[in-house]
């Protein structure tokens, strides 16, 4: 009793309730409420938070976070230029209604599901989330998908992707599942109960595996049986049988767990062989282990587990770091660095039907995401857990091959795109960049850069062949018609970073081109390849 005391406590104070009577009101937008939490705790702790960041920061940062991509030069022209008071807002809708939005974003969540890369190396498991982003399918829908895939189906078959690549071993799937969704990590509850954590024990980890474990492969389908019992053997006393429980200590009675009589068995086994034979998925089960998951994970208190990880990762994603940090530490020892922001946003994204595009619109509208990445107080810059400066995001290597694409390609190719043709031209940016994005490694938390990619960069030929090569539409084919120095480098500058030179950059990089007289086409390669390979052009920020 007195662990489940702890646990429900630990839910109350992590976790969003109808009852929170001190939450802004749910009518607010997502937006305002985040800056009125995050405020408020930065006035309490008397933190002055940075300025906001200028306009060709912000729109270089919601470029990278909503598309993958830096922009044009022409779109920061046009950004810039405008005095629209709600310029920010129609950039965001803009960004967030194209196609690339669907794909940068699909990326991700693959990422975030499949952090080890793609177990078999298909595709398939993306091309699901594209599609289920584009039709702007719910969390909730999308989770149960993947957890229910219906690989009849060829629009939904490749959801099955994410528990076929772990099905050959139900502890790591355990593990897996727990995090990926609900933000929880009790692997370390499986031969013990957890050595700090009290919230989780052997029961807990043997309890979700409970749901998962009858789960198998039969002839590269997904089976599942109606019985099995998992079994385990405790720091002390008898081996016990687990019962299906979920992480707030929810548990499932379930009559059918004993196996059935050999002659039901043989049954079984050829109901099995048949659909192996025919290459069909076989028959589900009267009583589905996963689907009561499912059904469990998404009810009543059980579901702020759910809707919190959501808006956990989502806040980690475009902010540089969680409300809870470690993403899959969420219990009582770790509490949120801003515990009714995050209840407020997870009852929100539930209330809203686990709505992916407008939690991440609210995110990116708020004025703490625009905060400066300079902290210009005289102390010394605030913990980024306070959220008082905005942190830099290392872009992902598809992120950084279609930045070297874009900043490699003469801006005016294109100026004057329709839409549509605009779109075609960035998708073929993106996958001509995705051979040299293989060559990179994902960043994690705590980036710093690897040795393979600083050889890369510093003397590999492939980037200059790929992004540093002078012919018609490049961005030095460009330069190359440019008589002026101080105007090429200048052009340079602002199609690399999508700003203007400053008087340091002028006086350098001007004096390195004027001592290469008749060597100029050299020179300003090696300006471009010093701008695409300087810290400032590798992150976001």
């Amino acid at each position: 009793m007195r662990l489940r005391s702890l646990l429900l406590a630990a839910i109350c104070a992590l976790a969003p309730s109808a009852a929170r009577a001190d939450l802004p009101p749910a009518s607010k937008p997502i937006e305002q409420v985040i800056d009125q939490i995050v405020d408020a705790a930065l006035t309490e702790a008397s933190v002055t938070p940075a300025g906001q960041a200028d306009d060709a920061t912000v729109i270089r940062r919601l470029t990278l976070d909503l598309v993958g991509r830096i922009p044009t030069a022409g779109e920061v022209d046009a950004y810039l230029k405008s005095t629209e008071a709600d310029k920010r807002a129609k950039l965001v809708d803009r960004l967030i209604a194209s196609p690339a939005f669907v794909r940068h974003q699909a990326a991700l969540f693959d990422i975030m599901l499949n952090p080890e890369g793609d177990r078999r190396g298909n595709g398939a498991f993306r091309a699901y989330l594209t599609e289920a982003l584009k039709e702007n399918k719910p969390w909730d829908e999308i989770f149960r998908e993947v957890m229910l895939p219906d690989e009849s189906d060829a629009k939904l078959k490749g959801a099955a992707e994410f528990l076929r690549g772990r099905v050959s071993d139900a502890d790591k799937l355990t593990a897996d599942v727990s995090v990926a969704f609900f933000g929880v990590n009790v692997s370390c509850a499986q031969c013990h109960n957890h050595p700090h954590v009290e919230d989780w024990t052997q029961d807990h980890f043997y309890g979700m595996k409970a749901f998962l474990a009858r789960t198998f492969d039969n002839g590269g389908f997904l089976g599942e049986r109606g019985y099995g019992t998992i079994k385990y053997k405790p720091t002390k006393g008898p081996e016990r049988t687990a019962k299906m429980m979920f992480l707030t200590g929810a548990s499932i009675e379930d009559a059918n767990a004993k196996d059935p009589d050999a002659t039901a068995m043989k049954a079984e086994k050829d109901m099995l062989d048949k659909a192996k034979a025919a290459k069909t998925p076989p028959p589900a089960p009267k009583f589905s282990a996963r689907a009561k998951l499912v059904e469990v994970a998404l009810k009543g208190e059980n579901a702020e587990f759910f809707s919190r990880s959501l808006a956990n990762r989502l806040w980690h994603r475009f902010l540089g770091t969680g409300l809870v940090s470690p993403l899959d530490q969420m219990h009582s020892e770790n509490r949120s660095s801003h515990p009714e922001l995050l209840a407020w946003l997870a009852r929100d994204t539930a209330a809203n039907g686990y709505d992916i595009k407008r939690l991440v619109r609210g995110i990116v509208m708020s004025k703490v995401y625009s905060r400066s990445s300079r902290y210009e107080g005289s102390e010394s810059a605030p913990a980024f857990k306070t959220f008082a400066v905005a942190r830099l995001k290392p872009m992902t290597p598809q992120q950084l091959a279609t930045a070297l694409k874009i900043a490699s390609t003469d801006p005016a190719s294109f100026d004057g795109l329709k839409p549509a043709e605009f779109e075609t031209k960035m998708e073929q940016a993106e996958n001509a960049a995705k051979g040299f994005a293989s060559l990179l490694a994902q960043p994690t938390d705590n980036f710093q850069i690897g040795v393979g990619e600083a050889l890369l960069f510093s003397n590999g030929d492939r980037l200059m062949k790929e992004f540093l090569t002078d012919g018609a539409g490049t961005t030095l084919g460009r330069v190359k018609t440019i008589k002026e120095p101080k105007e090429a480098v200048e052009f340079l500058v602002k199609t690399a970073y999508g700003r203007s030179a400053t008087e340091t950059e002028l006086k350098a990089l001007v004096g390195y081109v004027e001592k290469r007289v008749g060597r100029e086409a050299e020179a300003y390669k090696q300006v471009l390849w010093a701008l695409v390979t300087a810290p400032e052009f590798r992150f976001s920020y």
